[in-house]
């Protein structure tokens, strides 16, 4: 009896470490899944210009992340341009701001760490703007102005710099894809 309780115990040891095993192979195979599904493409560039702008990278890398799917040539309807979706307007508006007066196109939003110091720029200059991410990230998709006008209407807005409401469906539906990825972005990597 003494012999099939050790033969037992030593089954039992050996099924928990198997099980151990297995779950910690599938932990990190789901970990390998979500890390290529949120890649980090352009690591040292984001890092560089969040860190320059007082950014958290993960904001940088969600923004990518849903404007372009970090595809430096994405062009969209609208003709933005590039990883962080850039406008002509906007690419104008942040040149003058950041007083950049480099040789700079607007085609140069296809180049990847030109595009990313752009759309970091901006968002510096939104946060400098604007009290919280949600209302940033509603000033990046919608516009400064249209976020300006929500806030000074009391229905959308009841203290003034806080959005209670987005009247825009598609930009209510953008602050929120950011922010959910860049609590992903948050949750894989250690920036």
């Amino acid at each position: 009896m003494n012999l099939r309780r050790k033969s037992g115990v030593g089954r039992f040891i050996f099924l928990l470490m198997a099980i151990l095993i297995l779950a910690g192979c599938t932990r990190l195979a789901i970990l390998h899944f979500y890390r290529a599904a949120y890649p980090v493409h352009y690591r040292e560039t984001v890092l560089a210009c969040a860190r320059e702008r007082g950014l958290a990278p993960e904001l940088v890398f969600a923004v990518i992340h849903c404007e372009s799917g970090f595809d430096h040539q994405a062009v969209s309807h609208v003709e933005a341009r590039g990883l962080m979706q850039i406008t002509e307007d906007t690419f104008e508006w942040a040149r003058w701001r950041m007083g950049d007066d480099e040789d700079r196109t607007f085609g140069d939003m296809f180049e990847p760490e030109t595009n990313i110091r752009y759309g970091t720029a901006i968002l510096s200059l939104l946060t400098e703007e604007f009290k919280g991410e949600r209302e940033v990230l509603a000033a990046y998709h919608a516009g400064w102005g249209n976020v300006k006008n929500w806030l000074a209407r009391e229905e959308y807005s009841r203290d003034g710099s806080t959005l209670d409401y987005i009247p825009f469906g598609d930009t209510r539906a953008y602050v929120a894809k950011v922010l959910q990825t860049k609590k992903i972005y948050s949750q894989l990597y250690q920036f």
